[in-house]
């Protein structure tokens, strides 16, 4: 269902819109300059192009999308090669084909590149449930019937003697329960307590425990990918990021196999190699295609030597990653990149699935079926998977596998202590969310902004009701938006800014995407005066993972009936709320939000324990 709906929207707008629509959305260039060819690693022809025309148009090019490289040339009627954007400038994108050599129209002009529609995602969920399903003995039945419920897990016993003085008592418990666990643990990982940083401490001690093979940890997304491959880094441990380079950022390039090869001595022979395979097929190529019986000979015997020999360089390098690969402690990858052809034939003795409350259980099945024993990391009430049919929804898609084994499976490990927060900006989560569970660290139980340590009040809610600042609609997005609750937000933030002289960061949220276009272009014309302020504008779900010291979030809806659309899911809210350090202020209107339980509950929060002020105040 999912996967008809997302290919359906896809088709849609391709069969509903001409080229020049297209052009205009950003889906597609045309026509389009070659600027550079060439080979890359492991032999794969790669384009680097420019556009020629609407070069102000923002496009929805960006690395790691699957695109087409089609020609319009009469001679070459639909010929289209796909390929991955490597990466992508205003007005240029480097494109890694899908083939073996790169195609001869590519010179003849009327070249242009779409973006595609990926399935690669749907079919890797669809190969690992029937996988799952089918399995009937083996150790892929037993995770099963473990992660349903249907089967107990079990544990060695706990080993006391697991120490880590950089730990508190529920992540080294944690740990423990990590490494004694034969089958399946489960870390519940509530904002701000420390979830990373308990699953690299339990890497460093299941690497003692099993020595030369590598532990694989995947997460839904490249960024959280990333992140994990900086931080297990950091630790000193041998970590491969596996994936498209396109799609990993720069700092951790070192760390893929493509960089560490960079630096193998064994790669000044392939250079040698790949430098002959060059010539040759540019040898080849003086050869055109109105040639004689000897020449067509001579170039066939130029293009079979030059692949003979890229042959013996991939050989080479495979060997090399395969090396590279075993003699690590850590493999890290997305849940989808766990079947790259590096690692596709590979079985691991542990796999760790982080934000795992963020993926498609189908997907979170993949790098399962590879598995002896799974750790699954996240915090259900926190942004769920993405999907887009509201079909598959209602089937339950959007419940995650951890979501279910929290609920199944006895023995959770919840971390219970924040590092981020004063304890008035946990607070309302806590109750609500966590059951009272968790304890603000006292390094941050108090923590206010400097200056304003007297009287200070972490939680404000500013309330527009009877202002008429009612929510508009973009006609041509229809998404929603409210300018006057910009201009109360700025009028407080220019107030906070004038009081505090230190340095501070200011995070400026919403969720609603076409509230933050609005914001980003009003603080463009307004924002100069507060050099000391380290300031982000984004929606609610580009922040997860990230705090800063003050959050503004602008709930945007404002109308007679009451409604508050996706606003209703109040995982989005959690956080929201939880990415502020030291003073968090929520700007809505409770005669719109007032009328459901969490909001409700929440106004009734901040009027005890905060401050509860209306938007004439900034009039």
């Amino acid at each position: 269902m999912e996967k008809d709906e997302d290919l359906l929207q896809y088709t849609q707008f391709v069969k509903n819109n001409s080229i020049q629509q297209r052009k205009l959305q950003g889906m597609t260039w045309y026509p389009i300059e070659i600027k550079e060819t060439g080979y890359g690693l492991g032999d794969y022809p790669f384009i680097i192009a420019e556009r020629t025309n609407m070069r102000d148009v923002p496009h929805q090019f960006n690395g790691g999308k699957t695109v087409g490289v089609f020609t319009n040339h009469p001679e070459y009627p639909g010929e289209e090669v796909n390929g991955t954007v490597h990466f992508a400038e205003h007005n240029k994108v480097k494109i890694i084909l899908y083939a073996n050599e790169l195609p001869e129209w590519l010179d003849m002009g009327k070249i242009g590149i779409n973006l595609l529609f990926d399935e690669n995602a749907y079919k890797e969920m669809d190969i690992a449930l029937k996988k799952v399903i089918n399995a009937e003995n083996g150790r892929l039945a037993e995770l099963r019937d473990i992660l349903y419920g249907e089967k107990q897990a079990h544990f060695d016993k706990i080993d006391t003697r697991i120490t880590n003085g950089g730990l508190n008592e529920s992540q080294l418990d944690a740990v423990r329960k990590i490494v004694a666990a034969k089958d399946v643990a489960v870390i519940h990982g509530p904002p701000g307590t420390g979830k990373t940083t308990t699953l690299v401490a339990a890497l460093k001690e299941l690497i003692k425990e099993r020595k030369n093979t590598p532990v694989l940890l995947c997460a839904p997304s490249n960024t959280a990918a990333d992140l994990l491959t900086e931080k297990i880094a950091a630790q000193g441990m041998k970590v491969v990021r596996i994936g498209n380079l396109s799609r990993i950022d720069e700092s951790i390039l070192e760390h893929t196999p493509e960089g560490i090869l960079a630096k193998h001595p064994e790669m000044k022979r392939v250079k040698t190699i790949k430098k002959q395979v060059d010539e040759y097929r540019r040898m080849a190529s003086k050869y055109k295609r109105k040639f004689g019986k000897d020449e067509r000979e001579q170039r066939n015997l130029l293009l079979k030597e030059a692949k003979s020999l890229a042959r013996e360089a991939i050989d080479i390098e495979n060997s090399l990653v395969e090396a590279i690969i075993n003699g690590a402690d850590a493999i890290t990858c997305t849940l989808v990149g766990s079947m790259n052809k590096f690692i596709a034939a590979k079985e691991f003795h542990t796999v760790i699935i982080d934000e795992a409350a963020q993926a498609l259980e189908p997907s979170t099945w993949i790098p399962i079926t590879k598995a002896r024993k799974v750790i699954l990391s996240g915090d259900p009430f926190q942004l769920p998977p993405t999907v887009k049919s509201y079909q598959a929804q209602s089937a339950g898609l959007n419940i995650t596998l951890i979501e279910k084994c929290i609920q199944r499976l006895p023995g959770v490990s919840l971390l219970t202590t924040q590092y981020r927060m004063h304890q008035d900006i946990m607070g309302f989560s806590n109750q609500y969310f966590y059951k009272g569970g968790l304890i603000a660290h006292n390094s941050v139980q108090y923590h206010s902004l400097d200056g304003i340590e007297t009287g200070f009040l972490p939680v404000e809610f500013i309330d527009t009701a009877g202002c008429s600042f009612d929510e508009k609609i973009n006609p041509e997005t229809r998404s929603i938006f409210n300018p006057a609750e910009f201009q109360i937000l700025y009028k407080h933030l220019e107030g906070l800014a004038q009081n505090i002289a230190s340095n501070f960061s200011v995070g400026v949220i919403s969720p609603y995407r076409e509230q933050v276009v609005y914001m980003e272009g009003q603080f463009k014309n307004l924002y100069a005066g507060f050099p000391h302020i380290q300031l982000d504008i984004n929606t609610i779900d580009s922040f997860q993972g990230q705090e800063r010291d003050v959050i503004y979030i602008s709930l945007v809806r404002s109308n007679d009936k009451g409604e508050i659309g996706f606003l209703s899911d109040y995982r989005r809210m959690n956080v929201a709320m939880t990415r502020a350090r030291k003073k968090l202020i929520i700007i809505g209107d409770s005669g719109t939000l007032g009328s459901h339980s969490f909001y409700n509950q929440l106004l009734e929060y901040i009027e005890h324990n905060g401050s509860y002020r209306t938007a004439w105040e900034f009039q």
